[in-house]
């Protein structure tokens, strides 16, 4: 088995990025599955260009996206991708769509093709907060998401995939009062928790366990 990691280069007023940081640090290979890295751009549109050489360059049976989200305290797995892009502010290169299609011909939304549930379920084991998530938000971290499910929709049809947010590291909460933050090392346990879970759930249903919110 085969997995692209991807994660994204800093952004904003960041010159980290937790996501990129914890990529870097997964082993090669994880329940016997051989793990590729790659880093991203935070740009609309190139970021889902750079997925897609890789995709024609290796075969993948999964693609794991990982994103920044600053304010959340957990690991939180993303349920649904969805086709519009609206951003609170410019990516990496100026661009600031808002309200625009991610794909005009795309359907209003794409469910993540992991084992969610069981993924927070197992890193929760390991004494890791995690939840499942149902709001990837409207930047490229929702963007790439969407496009990857989309490349998999239309392309490679063999590829399931999925996205997490992080959280800050701590880091970068020094001048961030009462904000939440992760240690790099607590990050890089609960994705390779999450890679471990996604080979062993290969072929099977996701667990059936509550993982809804109220709002």
């Amino acid at each position: 088995m085969r997995i692209l990691v991807t994660g994204f280069d800093p952004f904003g007023e960041d010159i980290t990025n937790p996501a990129i940081e914890a990529v870097k640090k997964l082993p090669d290979e994880i329940a016997g599955a051989t793990i590729t890295k790659l880093e991203i751009p935070t740009v609309f549109h190139k970021s889902a260009a750079v997925v897609k050489e890789a995709l024609l360059k290796e075969e993948y049976d999964y693609v794991l996206s990982v994103g920044q989200a600053g304010g959340r305290f957990d690991l939180s797995f993303e349920r649904v991708g969805i086709n519009v892009d609206d951003a609170r502010i410019p990516d990496n290169e100026g661009q600031q769509p808002i309200d625009v299609a991610i794909q005009e011909e795309g359907p209003a939304a794409y469910f993540a093709k992991l084992p969610v549930k069981a993924i927070v379920s197992a890193i929760r084991e390991h004494d890791l907060p995690a939840s499942v998530s149902n709001s990837a938000g409207t930047f490229v971290c929702n963007h790439i998401l969407y496009q990857v499910l989309h490349l998999a929709a239309t392309e490679f049809p063999n590829v399931k995939s999925g996205f997490v947010h992080v959280p800050f590291l701590p880091e970068q909460v020094v001048t961030r009062p009462n904000m939440p933050a992760m240690s790099l090392e607590d990050i890089v346990k609960g994705l390779t928790v999450a890679l471990e879970t996604i080979v062993a759930y290969d072929g099977k249903a996701d667990e059936k366990q509550i993982g809804g919110t109220t709002h």
